[in-house]
Formats: structure tokens, C-alpha cells, sequence
């Protein structure tokens, strides 16, 4: 582990997280650096980000999102007006960036408060150069929540299995592709299939129609593989926890509770584990 650099150590003020996904820019407005005051969830970036004032805000989609948006947008320009204020550098809000999509690095990297965080900043061992930063800090988050070992299983667009052992040591994982990233493909690349959309409930099995049988041979597929992974590790590791995390994550513990209730009773649900993987790092 490489400690971070006294110029990047946090300050005790109010930080902003960013996880750059392959589909989303995932955001967190970070209290005191210790507790996750808001998260939300917006389109990737098109042009640099330079100032608070161009921070993406959260769609306004409910009532409990516009909540969001105004109090975001309000604790924004409270930062911004502050640091317009002081000619102090340390005074600019910062931003703690993860990210697997280099073309919208360079757009954060832009920001003067703009953090980039890498693989030597996390207190695991065993990790290889090209492991996802934010598969890395889901599996900081969930060992600092829930204990190590840990199996982070993340299901973003496209599905990661992660492990660490009791001493923080990177076991090993897997990748496929997601549901959503399955559908869409076999849409794309079929000349009859359609696209669908990801049932509510989980669906027959022994489908009688072109679109359920879509989603039964992607869902029981996937969930297949997600419980011969667990079983593995289970057997390896009996006491190690089990998170589960990514925009997919809710539809797959859905879908797994009603397949097999005992392994999705052993499995956590928690959207937010690379946060707290970032939150261990400024703690």
C-alpha cells in the first residue's frame, strides 16, 4: 500500500466522492469524511469539469430526489461561495475520484480539488494492475463494514465476482457480463431477438414465448453462475461475508431470493460499497 501524499490528505470538511462507471457517473456527498450524506446517480460528462457550479445534480425523478437535488445544490454553492472567498488553495472542496472510463477521467481531472485514487492507495495485497479501482474499493468497503474475508459480488454493466481472505489479500475473481449488458447484446446482435426489460418478478423458467424465454435463459444463467461462485468460496472461506452491489444489484437479490431464499438470506444488499471504500480511505 502506498499512503496518500500529505498534499492529498482530506481536510475535516465535507468532500465530494465520484465512482466513474462504464454507464454512470456514481456521486456521493461525503460528511465530515466519515458518513455518506447523499448519493446519486447521472449521465457520463461531455465537456471538463473546472468548478462546483458544473457538478452534475440528481435528476429529479421523485419527490425524494427533488429533496436531494436542492439540498445538494444548495451545500454546492455554500462550498463554492466559501471558496471564492479564501485564496487558500486547501480551500477548494475536494473531490475523491474512482474511476475505469479513462475518457471522463480527463474531464474530472480538470477540477483544481480533483483527487484520483489508484489501486497503491488501498491497504489490500495481492491486488494485480489491472483490477477495476472501484471492484478494489467495493471490497475495502464491504471488509470494513462486515469483516474479512469478504465476497463482493458487483452487478454493474458488467458482473464482477471479488474475494479477500482474513489477511486483506486479494484471492481472486471473475467477470461477465451483466443482465442488462445481455439483453442488450443479444438484441444487437440477432437478427429476430428483441430487446426486453428486465422483469419485476422472476420469471418461469420453461418459457412459451420469445421474450420470456430472453429473460429466463440470461436470469437463471446468471444466477447459476453467482451461487456456484458463492458455494466455492463458502467452502473455502465458511464465515466470509457476502455483499452485494451495482445498479443490477436490487433485480439480481430479487431474483435469488425467490430462486433460493437460504443463499440470498447470507447475502447483503448495499448499493454504496465502493463509497465505503473511499470513506475508509479518508478516515
Amino acid at each position: 500500500m502506498t499512503d496518500l501524499k500529505a498534499s492529498e490528505q482530506p481536510s475535516h470538511r465535507d468532500a465530494l466522492a465520484l465512482v466513474i462507471g462504464n454507464s454512470r457517473l456514481h456521486w456521493a456527498w461525503v460528511q465530515g469524511h466519515r458518513h455518506l450524506r447523499y448519493t446519486w446517480d447521472t449521465p457520463h460528462l461531455n465537456a471538463p469539469l473546472t468548478d462546483l457550479a458544473q457538478v452534475p445534480l440528481p435528476p429529479a425523478s421523485s419527490k425524494a430526489a427533488v429533496n436531494t437535488q436542492a439540498a445538494v445544490r444548495a451545500w454546492l454553492q455554500r462550498s463554492r461561495h466559501s471558496a471564492s472567498r479564501c485564496s487558500n488553495p486547501a480551500s477548494v472542496v475536494p473531490l475523491w475520484i474512482a474511476s475505469v472510463v479513462p475518457s471522463q477521467t480527463q474531464w474530472v481531472a480538470t477540477y483544481p480539488g480533483a483527487r484520483i485514487l489508484t489501486l497503491e492507495h488501498l491497504p489490500l495485497t495481492g491486488l494485480y494492475s489491472t483490477l477495476g479501482i472501484d471492484r478494489a474499493l467495493a471490497l475495502l468497503g464491504a471488509g470494513t463494514r462486515w469483516g474479512f474475508p469478504t465476497l463482493v459480488i458487483d452487478a454493474g454493466t458488467a458482473l464482477t465476482v471479488t474475494g479477500a481472505n482474513a489477511d486483506r489479500h486479494l484471492v481472486g475473481g471473475a467477470i461477465l457480463p451483466g443482465l442488462s449488458l445481455q439483453l442488450k447484446a443479444l438484441a444487437q446482435q440477432t437478427a429476430a431477438l428483441p430487446r426486453v426489460a428486465l422483469p419485476t418478478a422472476l420469471p418461469p423458467r420453461w418459457a412459451q414465448h420469445t421474450e420470456t424465454a430472453i429473460t429466463s435463459g440470461v436470469i437463471y444463467g446468471l444466477l447459476a453462475t453467482v451461487q456456484t461462485f458463492i458455494a466455492d468460496w463458502q467452502r473455502q472461506f465458511p464465515s466470509s461475508s457476502l455483499g452485494l452491489t451495482g445498479g443490477d444489484a436490487s433485480h439480481i437479490w430479487r431474483y435469488l431470493a425467490a430462486d433460493n431464499p437460504a443463499i440470498a438470506q447470507q447475502v447483503t444488499l448495499d448499493p454504496h460499497l465502493s463509497f465505503y471504500g473511499i470513506l475508509a480511505l479518508l478516515a
